[in-house]
């Protein structure tokens, strides 16, 4: 890793793809809103990530908070980053654990898993991003799991860097993944402009969480996400504020695999996905019980009329010669 001084003089040098967020309620139409920038229809997925829902500062007082009753998950891992707040997670393996800022919650649907995820009462902002990272096929129906990491905050010149997945800055995460990953939190200093070593293998994304900054030469807002093609060895990330930038980092190789994504399910075909709602309207063994939640669990919606097909990203052009 270096310290640049932002300034790119190579014409030839990959500039980031800009995806803009939409916003859409989570858990229902009386939800919080979150903003969503993956999937979309131009990208399905950056490596496995395939979900990136990113949300508040929200004041739980006016909205009441985040409240998603048991719903059920197959084929993916879910990954939740909290930056205030507390929620607290129930899942049908057991896991009863709380969302906190700066620690990792990582938890494997496999081949089915249900869960909830309410805000607690000592919440009064809630802030924080919410990913789900696609299974390959042979690690698909894998068994469910849970993991809690809490990554240490490595300082380097001009940012501070907390790893939750992968590798970045001389720091690693000891959290099982099926695929290469990586996912960092990345507070940059006012005027900052860091360089940092990565994966030439990986595509990358850039989540602005707060403040304004340009990635790989391109700037980008605060929600928006920056897409970055395989080839690069480094990434460079400037500050273009006064104020501390914070971003979510996350990169992979590209995924490989088709994949299809219906309400919280990941498959590879509509049956795939037509057999895993049925089992969850049916309350079958596959996705089990969430103990402790006082309500009823999620119904799923109507499948649409159409055949469920595959999410394709458009082609990257590889690491460059």
């Amino acid at each position: 890793m270096s310290v640049a001084d932002g300034t790119d003089t190579d014409p030839a040098a990959p500039r980031a793809e800009v995806i803009t967020a939409r916003e859409v309620p989570l858990g229902g139409p009386r939800a919080m809103n979150v903003r969503r920038t993956l999937p979309q229809r131009a990208r399905t997925l950056i490596g496995a990530w395939c979900f990136i829902d990113h949300y508040g500062p929200d004041d739980v007082g006016d909205t009441g908070g985040m409240v998603v009753a048991p719903h059920p998950h197959t084929g993916l891992q879910t990954v939740s980053w909290l930056f205030s707040g507390e929620i607290e997670h129930r899942d049908s393996l057991g896991s009863h654990a709380m969302v906190r800022p700066g620690e990792l919650n990582l938890m494997t649907s496999g081949h089915g898993i249900s869960h909830s995820e309410v805000s607690t009462a000592a919440t009064t902002v809630l802030h924080g991003v919410q990913l789900w990272v696609a299974l390959p096929d042979r690690h698909r129906h894998t068994a469910r799991d849970f993991q809690h990491h809490v990554p240490e905050r490595v300082r380097i010149d001009g940012a501070d860097v907390s790893v939750f997945l992968g590798t970045l800055a001389g720091s690693t995460s000891p959290v099982r993944t099926y695929s290469p990953l990586l996912g960092a939190e990345l507070l940059l200093a006012p005027g900052a402009s860091v360089t940092l070593d990565v994966d030439p293998s990986f595509e990358h994304g850039l989540l602005v969480d707060e403040g304004a900054v340009t990635f790989a030469g391109t700037p980008l807002k605060r929600a928006e996400l920056g897409y970055l093609e395989p080839g690069a060895a480094t990434v460079t990330l400037t500050n273009d504020t006064e104020d501390a930038a914070r971003l979510i980092l996350l990169g992979g190789p590209p995924f490989g695999e088709e994949i299809v994504m219906w309400w919280n399910f990941i498959g590879r075909s509509h049956e795939d996905i037509a057999e895993a709602r049925e089992e969850w309207e049916k309350a079958s063994d596959r996705f089990g019980e969430v103990v402790g939640y006082p309500g009823d669990r999620l119904p799923a919606p109507v499948l649409p009329n159409a055949t469920l097909t595959p999410r394709r990203n458009p082609t990257p052009r590889g690491p460059r010669s």
